[in-house]
């Protein structure tokens, strides 16, 4: 018959995140393109790296000041061979690895 209806608004707020934080990456395993996503509770210097499974920086994908707030980084990997990768985030006093694996 024609009608419609529109349901009520809803509002929310995003804050800035209360803590450091480095997500597991998405998705995982992944084929060639994978994303990295990170928290930051005050603004600062972020150095992102990837390295092999014997310890080697095979890339840096970031090393750069970045705002307080939520973030990713999309990481091309088709020029990497297979097998499994760490990911290390340097912000501040903060550190983390996660581990993520390429198939190809």
């Amino acid at each position: 018959d024609g009608q419609f209806k529109y349901s009520n608004e809803i509002e929310i707020e995003v804050g800035l995140p209360l803590e450091f934080g480095l997500d597991q990456n998405y998705p995982n395993p992944f084929n060639p393109v994978t994303t990295i996503k990170f928290a930051l509770p005050v603004s600062g210097n972020v150095n992102l790296s990837i390295y092999n499974s014997i310890g080697e920086k095979v890339v840096t994908l970031a090393n750069q000041c970045y705002d307080a707030g939520y973030h990713q980084i999309e990481w091309k990997a088709d020029k990497y061979s297979s097998g499994v990768y760490y990911y290390r985030i340097e912000a501040g006093v903060y550190n983390s690895v996660k581990k993520m694996m390429l198939i190809k």
